[in-house]
Order: structure tokens, then C-alpha cells, then sequence
């Protein structure tokens, strides 16, 4: 034990380096460390396979289980990422990084070794406020009642999400480290499993303790760990919500290496709505456990008062509660991350477009990005541009952005989605016409061909009609401005003017639109 205790503190410096030099996941990685080593001490990984979940709490896992290079080398880390990767690793056994899918993932694993005959302990690790997905609670549903062989879930209890928890889920969590696991009201036993609390979740000793009684276990049982999020690093312990995740940082000040002064989206959105709730308007921001991204720190949160809510992480929940708020007369806006709202398809298109309901949804950090392929924010135009009554807008400038917040909540025809800018605040190219959600703005008018521009490309575009002037090439460039549907009454009047009709078979091969 005395030497585990000196691997624990091994552990906690190298993911203080790698996040310090690259960032990443800082708290909760800290306070999973001696369940991670607890785990590998007492099951023998892969014949015993972990899932884990939310995976951005493996950290210690792939310190330990052959990646320690990824923490310490600025060429390892640059080898794995910051999830669970079966590529990278044999006890790895999924690539995903979003949440809530330990349990249902687990049970996959379960059922194939019950129906193979095959021996060995399945273990689903899940926390960190993930929970409260509809993913774990469906897997939950059927794990307690469906298996009736080894599983164990691990649940990880920090007392938080990635900001505070919501829901009454949480309130039995609580209640059951309010009483050491002994209170009546019992979720997990409601469920059908058995149950087992660990009221030091940081301490070793009870964890190898508690994982050695459910080894090799005949039914489902549920060992509720009480952890402490951040452990071993004082600002992260301190302040846990925005140690959730950090760019890089000075490990003894705990400062952080990049300045995030300046105008910023966030900041204009909070402002513009904000002053819509002060005034009156019926209007309700929502999020998904992952305030933060959208700059709604805990004092912004209290302002906007009963006018805010989080769902936790449960963005399914939040798109179609959207479609009955404005139902009800209500403006709701959604903000959300563009990774996260792949999750809410079927909302999208029955229970809120369906009934076009004006619904705003704000999708933040949408475009390229160097994450991992767990949390690209490249497909939230493909997967909605699609869907029937759903308008798609990208917006290039900050006016132009107000304008299509002040449109979209003042419209009652349509659901909206606002692909915020994923750039530097801009005032160029301003358009503020409303006439149409789907009117796009030419420009510079040029006769040679068309460039067509969107969002956070107009910019490109501009750059592009440029490159071609110095070719001789006088171009014409469009601020397309909405993704979903085309402005055809602007591409009828273009068209006239170069003498093609737009479903001209002869325009196939015509160098007539460019678009970026």
C-alpha cells in the first residue's frame, strides 16, 4: 500500500504535465487516480475489461497501462489522445469520448461472453455527471433486470457534473452520501442491483477492499464511490468547474498560458440575451451540463435567473423541452456544442421541426478543429441541413449575428440554428436584412464567376475573389449566410445575367460558382 501511495502521487504529476504543455481533462482525471489503480491492482485487465466513462477520466488507466510516454514526451503525447482508444492500446476496448455510454457499451460485452461460455469481470466506470445521460439510464434500466451474470458498475460520485449537477438523480446521489449509503430511497437497488458505497472514494485501501468483494460477482452490482474532484491539486480542488478542462498552465501558479481578452462571441451572446430576459421577454436559455462553452460562468447563471436552465447532460432532453416551451409561448435558446447536439437527431426532426416550433439553437465551436475524432465539430450542418422546417444560418460578422438572433426570436415559422462564428470578432461585410431567413447578400458584384461564402468562410472567400483578381478574374462573392436552403430569387437574377438557366443542363462545366 505504502508503495501505491508513491504511484499515486507518479500519477498526478504526469497528468499534471501533459495537461500543463497541451491541455485537457485536469479534474477529473486527479480524482480517478487511486480508483484507476485500485482497478488494476484487483482485476486482471484485458481478461477483465473496463469501460470507461466519461472516457475523458482515463488518464491514469493509460498511465498505467503502458502510455506513460503520452505524459511525459512532447512526441508521446502527441501519440494518444485524450479517450479511451482501442488503436492505441489493448485495454482499451472502445474509441469514444462522449458520455453516458459505459454501461450500455458494458453490456455488449457482457452478453458476448455469457453466450460464448467465456469467464471474467465486465466492468462499466461511470461519473463526472454523465450519469444523467439518456444512454446510461436506458443502460442502466436493462443491466439491473436483463443480466443476471457478472457486471459491475463503478460510479464515480464527485457531487459534480462539468459545472454543478442538476436533477433529481443527483438528489438521491447525494442522499446516499448524506447517509453512507445506507438510506432507504436507493436508485440502484430500485433498479435491481446490488449496492455497495465507499464514503472515502480517494482512499486505497477501501477501494481494493470493496473491488475484491464484487470480483467475480453472479449478478449486476452497483459500488458507489464518493471522490473528490481535482484531488491533489489545490486550485483544481478548489474551484472545480473551470478545472473541469484547461488550455495549457503554469503548474505552481496555476495561471494560464494564453490570453483570452478581447471582444468574443460569448460574451455578445450572454449580453444580447441578457438584455432580452431584463426587458421581459419570455425568454429561456437552456444548456447541457457544459455551460462553460459558452462563457455562462456561475454569476451569469444567477443573473439570468429561472430564466436559465441546465438539463444536464441530456441535450435529447433539452431540444425537445425547446419545442415545448416555444409551444407555450416561450423563447427558448439552446445553447450548445456542436460535437454534442450529433446526439439529438430524432428531436430535431420529430418533436421539434416537425411541429415547427420557433426554437433557437445556438451551436458553438462548430468548424475544424485539431480535437480528437471523438469531439470534431464538423457534421452539425450535414446532419441538420436535411431536416425539413429546420432553418440553417451561419453568420460571418458580429451584426450580422445579432441580426439573426433579433430575426430568429422575433419569427414564429420556423425552428433556427445559429452556427455561431468560430473566429475573431469581425465587423466586415455587415448584413443586416431580414426580408428572409434564407436571403443571401451579394458583396462585390463581379461577371466572370460566382464565389460563394458561409459563416465563418466569408472571410476565405474574400481572400479568394482577391486571389482571382490577380488572375484577371473578376469574381462576384456571396455571404451565402444560411446552409439549409438556397436563396434562389439572388441565383434566378445571376443567372439571367450570364444567360444560364439554373437547371440549364448546359450549366454543367459553366466556371460559374466557387464555393468555399
Amino acid at each position: 500500500i505504502s508503495e501505491l501511495h508513491t504511484l499515486k502521487k507518479e500519477l498526478r504529476d504526469g497528468i499534471l504535465n501533459r495537461n500543463s504543455l497541451i491541455g485537457g481533462h485536469v479534474g477529473p482525471n486527479l480524482g480517478i487516480v487511486e480508483t484507476a489503480i485500485a482497478l488494476h491492482r484487483v482485476f486482471n485487465s484485458p481478461t477483465d475489461k473496463i469501460v470507461w466513462d466519461v472516457s475523458h477520466q482515463c488518464y491514469p488507466h493509460k498511465l498505467l497501462t503502458g502510455r506513460k510516454e503520452g505524459f511525459i514526451t512532447d512526441e508521446g503525447m502527441k501519440k494518444i489522445s485524450g479517450y479511451t482508444n482501442q488503436d492505441e492500446s489493448e485495454h482499451d476496448f472502445f474509441k469514444v469520448g462522449h458520455t453516458s455510454t459505459s454501461v450500455s457499451l458494458a453490456c455488449g460485452l457482457a452478453k458476448a461472453r455469457d453466450l460464448k461460455g467465456e469467464t471474467g469481470n465486465v466492468i462499466a466506470l461511470i461519473g463526472d455527471g454523465s450519469l444523467s445521460g439518456g444512454e446510461a439510464l436506458e443502460g442502466l434500466d436493462f443491466a439491473g433486470s436483463e443480466l443476471n451474470s457478472n457486471f459491475i458498475i463503478v460510479v464515480n460520485d464527485n457531487d459534480m457534473s462539468i459545472a454543478e449537477n442538476h436533477g433529481a438523480l443527483y438528489d438521491n446521489l447525494r442522499l446516499l452520501r448524506e447517509t453512507n449509503g445506507a438510506a432507504e430511497l436507493n436508485m440502484f437497488k430500485a433498479w435491481g442491483y446490488d449496492y455497495l458505497y465507499v464514503k472515502d472514494g480517494n482512499d486505497i485501501a477501501s477501494l481494493i477492499d470493496v473491488f475484491n468483494k464484487v470480483k467475480d460477482s453472479k449478478k449486476p452490482v452497483v459500488v458507489h464511490l464518493n471522490t473528490l474532484k481535482g484531488k491533489g491539486y489545490s486550485f483544481a480542488e478548489t474551484n472545480k468547474e473551470p478545472w473541469h478542462w484547461s488550455v495549457p498552465f503554469d503548474v505552481d501558479s496555476g495561471e494560464t498560458k494564453f490570453n483570452f481578452s478581447g471582444e468574443n462571441y460569448n460574451d455578445i451572446t450572454y449580453d444580447f440575451l441578457k438584455n432580452k430576459i431584463d426587458n421581459g421577454e419570455k425568454v429561456v436559455v437552456l444548456t447541457a451540463g457544459t455551460p462553460g462553452v459558452f462563457g455562462l460562468t456561475k454569476d451569469r447563471r444567477e443573473s439570468l435567473k429561472n430564466n436559465y436552465v441546465d438539463v444536464g447532460i441530456a441535450e435529447e432532453h433539452a431540444v425537445a423541452m425547446s419545442s415545448g416551451l416555444a409551444k407555450a409561448g416561450c423563447r427558448p435558446v439552446f445553447c450548445v456544442m456542436s460535437s454534442f447536439i450529433q446526439r439529438t437527431y430524432d428531436q430535431l426532426s420529430q418533436d421539434l421541426a416537425m411541429n415547427k416550433n420557433p426554437a433557437v439553437i445556438l451551436v458553438f465551436w462548430g468548424g475544424i478543429s485539431e480535437a480528437d475524432e471523438t469531439h470534431l465539430c464538423t457534421f452539425d450542418m450535414a446532419m441538420m441541413n436535411g431536416i425539413p422546417n429546420l432553418v440553417c444560418l451561419s453568420p460571418a460578422t458580429k451584426q450580422e449575428y445579432l441580426a439573426m438572433l433579433e430575426g430568429a426570436l422575433s419569427q414564429n415559422e420556423n425552428p433556427v440554428v445559429i452556427r455561431v462564428p468560430k473566429c475573431v470578432v469581425n465587423s466586415n461585410n455587415v448584413s443586416e436584412d431580414w426580408s428572409s431567413l434564407v436571403k443571401a447578400t451579394v458583396i462585390k458584384q463581379g461577371k466572370d464567376v460566382a464565389v460563394l461564402g458561409l459563416g465563418n468562410f466569408v472571410e476565405l472567400g474574400q481572400k479568394v475573389v482577391d486571389a482571382l483578381a490577380n488572375e484577371g478574374v473578376d469574381a462576384t462573392l456571396v455571404n451565402q449566410r444560411c446552409s439549409s436552403d438556397v436563396d434562389n430569387v439572388l441565383l434566378d437574377d445571376r443567372n439571367e445575367r450570364i444567360g444560364v438557366k439554373l437547371n440549364d443542363a448546359e450549366l454543367i462545366g459553366v466556371p460559374y460558382l466557387v464555393i468555399v
